[in-house]
């Protein structure tokens, strides 16, 4: 097999020329790495007789041969289960190539894991945690590039972030670039329930049927439709604990049929959950972004010494070259990665993630420049993802390891041909522009794949992605309009909304799982009549004569059951500030759990979303509560509009809708009001705030329009990536 020798670094920087220490230092480690990599592959291992002494190790550092770090992730998150393999298949090609080979791996939170627990607050904070940690590394030990095991959640990006924040810095201080490809972890099949569970399960739905709980059939039923994924599992909690509540389900049973499920749930060679959340939308969107070599983009199992060799060999034409510096593909790449992103109906949270990215490349920008981005033209919903139909993740990574499907070029190509504008001169770690790559037709049209197609040639509806939205009493918030079909958002779009307040997600969660709560909001009347009466007017014009002279009682249940009334269950408390913005993934799992409240209730939150909540999950609003924003100031009984489809949410003045006149006012006077409602909460934030630890909190950080990222990255981020480039060719998009 021919290698394929990477260049010297050029530049005149080389802190192991000058300082002996590291070359004392440095080569045991490398020569350890190098024969755990050969014990590891045993009679896999590919090549000629091991050369790595010492001495050839010291020389490569003399001369200033790439040195390029293998960053992997911590075993105790299922993406990372397999590093030892990837890193030693890496670490033999770079040596072959000639460079000189480093492992090192930062934690990396499961969010699966840490749901509904504290390790929540520090999600978000993790992903700034890993740029640090990536630039302190990679300073401190003088590497060159950098060979990626991309995991889930918060990793990706903040491996992404900390290698263009770096490049940036070399690139300012007249150094060489920085380059990298990303190898992303596998992804995981889905599970089955087991046969005997299933009968069981539907054992147990009949029954629920006989003693009058249809609904908690009904919701056991949708859930069991899916593939079975760590995600599904909340859902299943949701329905066991409402029917425990109920006297339908023994605490013993509902624990077995958890366990049942939970270890039926992940493949033991671990990878990516197959569900197209954080972790499947972060390797959308670092392929789209170019960073991502096509031999490693979608697999079912980890990669070969060929497909990494693909990878690593490719490095050999981007070394030393400007435009193959990490913030420079990011940057060239931006438009393509958020076009594919919401293309692909991606997380909510890359929204946060996306805009972290730039910033720490360097680059002037927020969630303007991103909604401008996504709404410059209109994107194409070409992403027909189902967990209940068979067709996720995993079911992709399979159409692109028979050659039937190439992913994201795949969708990239399918973009353009439905008229979006793509960057095809930007770019990629193929050392090859998208342009190049696309000129090799084979399987590229996703008309290939004849079964089961999950990336379309024919959009399913115009649009995708995730929406920003404004209002009179925040500034933005976003919400994941590929997350809800066509009909689904018809039933909240250009509604009217009742508030359903909670200072933070414990409260909510014991609420929504709770079988009463729409009966208390009954009796207790916290809907005015004469307000309900105008909703039903306003929300369906239709069923006005029928039931605008019932008793509250009845006209609350046909409201109810009809899904005429809506609620918008409001989170707040949960911004970065705060409480270090979790997923409100939780409390959406129980709404979507439940047959009635999923028809009803959104929530509006100051937290996080990710990719798999069902419905108009609104959320990362700012600013934040915390902070004095408008959210803080709600109670339950206002009333909100709801215009998803023209991007907008309304305080809605009950007064005046009490004399039939629709007015959208948050004033002042409501603030003053109000005043002493909102610092009774603060002094609430304050106290949980301290649930947290010091040393994590999101102090001196901007808001959620603005990545969640330092300060001083903030400020220092001054190019404009419009301009302040390096692309080869005359034409940079293609129509």
């Amino acid at each position: 097999m021919m290698n394929r020798l990477y260049p010297n670094i050029n530049s005149d920087i080389n802190p192991y020329r000058d300082n002996v220490q590291g070359k004392a230092n440095e080569p045991i480690t490398v020569a350890g790495l190098l024969d755990r990599a050969k014990l590891t592959l045993g009679t896999t291992y590919e090549g000629e007789k091991p050369d790595w002494t010492l001495e050839n190790i010291y020389l490569r550092l003399e001369n200033n041969a790439p040195r390029i770090a293998i960053i992997g992730g911590s075993a105790d998150h299922p993406a990372h289960i397999m590093d030892f393999q990837t890193s030693a298949r890496a670490a033999i090609r770079i040596w072959q190539n000639g460079g000189v080979p480093f492992y090192f791996s930062t934690p990396v939170m499961c969010d699966g894991t840490a749901q509904s627990n504290q390790g929540m607050s520090y999600s978000l904070q993790s992903r700034n945690a890993v740029a640090q940690m990536i630039v302190n590394q990679l300073e401190a030990h003088s590497y060159h590039g950098a060979f990626v095991i991309q995991g889930c959640d918060k990793q990706p990006l903040g491996v992404v972030s900390g290698l263009a924040h770096l490049d940036r810095l070399r690139r300012n201080r007249g150094e060489a670039p920085f380059f990298a490809t990303f190898a992303p972890a596998h992804v995981l099949e889905g599970g089955s329930i087991p046969e005997d569970v299933v009968v069981e399960l539907e054992g147990f739905a009949r029954k629920a049927e006989k003693e009058g709980a249809a609904d908690i059939a009904i919701d056991l039923r949708d859930t069991m439709a899916y593939i079975l994924q760590c995600s599904s599992n909340t859902a299943f909690q949701g329905v066991f604990e409402r029917a425990f509540e109920r006297g339908l389900l023994t605490k013993e049973k509902h624990k077995y049929f958890e366990m049942r499920l939970a270890v039926a749930t992940c493949d033991g060679q671990g990878g990516v959950c197959a569900f197209n959340g954080t972790g499947n939308s972060s390797r959308h969107l670092v392929a789209g972004l170019g960073l991502v070599h096509p031999a490693l983009e979608l697999l079912t199992d980890p990669p070969t010494q060929r497909q990494i060799n693909a990878a690593l060999d490719s490095l050999a034409e981007m070394i030393n070259m400007e435009e193959y510096g990490v913030s420079n593909i990011v940057a060239t790449n931006i438009r393509n990665g958020i076009r594919i992103h919401s293309a692909s109906g991606g997380s909510t949270n890359l929204m946060i993630h996306i805009v972290a990215g730039m910033l720490y490349a360097g680059y002037k920008f927020s969630l303007w420049e991103l909604d401008e981005i996504h709404h410059s033209h209109p994107i194409p919903d070409l992403f027909n993802y189902s967990l209940t139909e068979g067709r996720d993740i995993y079911e992709l990574a399979m159409q692109c390891c028979s050659g039937n499907s190439r992913g994201m070029e795949t969708l990239f190509h399918e973009l353009m041909e439905n008229g979006v504008p793509m960057d095809v001169e930007a770019h990629t770690v193929a050392a090859k522009t998208w342009k190049e790559r696309l000129e090799i037709t084979q399987s590229l049209q996703a008309s290939n794949v004849k079964e089961n197609s999950v990336i379309l040639s024919t959009p399913r509806r115009p649009f995708s992605g995730v929406d920003v939205l404004r209002g009179n009493f925040f500034e933005s918030a976003v919400v994941k309009i590929s997350g809800m079909s066509t009909p689904q958002l018809s039933q909240f779009d250009k509604k009217l909304a009742f508030v359903l307040y909670y200072e933070n997600e414990d409260d909510a969660n014991r609420s929504l799982l709770d079988p009463d709560t729409l009966t208390q909001i009954r009796e207790h009347k916290l809907f005015r009549h004469d307000i309900l009466l105008e909703v039903l007017k306003f929300n369906s014009a239709s069923a006005w004569d029928n039931l605008k002279d019932k008793e509250y009682g009845e006209l609350f249940d046909t409201m109810t059951e009809e899904g005429i009334l809506k609620i918008a269950v409001i989170i707040a408390g949960q911004g970065p500030v705060a409480f270090g913005m979790p997923e409100m993934f939780t409390p959406m799992q129980h709404i979507n759990a439940s047959r009635t409240l999923k028809k009803l209730a959104t929530i509006i939150s100051d937290g996080r979303y990710s990719g798999v909540t069902y419905g108009a999950a609104i959320g990362h609003m700012t600013p934040e509560a915390f902070e004095g924003g408008g959210i803080g100031y709600l109670k339950t009984g206002d009333l909100l509009y709801l215009g998803l489809s023209d991007r907008r949410i309304e305080f809605v003045n009950t007064e005046k809708l009490s004399q039939g006149k629709i007015v959208y006012e948050f004033s002042e006077v409501i603030k003053n009001e109000r005043k002493d409602l909102m610092q009774e909460r603060k002094q609430k934030m304050n106290a949980r705030q301290k649930l947290v630890a010091a040393s994590n909190r999101m102090h001196g950080h901007t808001d959620a329009a603005n990545g969640v990222v330092p300060l001083a990255v903030y400020h220092d981020a001054e190019l404009d990536y419009r301009s302040d480039v390096i692309q080869s060719g005359k034409s940079t998009v293609s129509h």
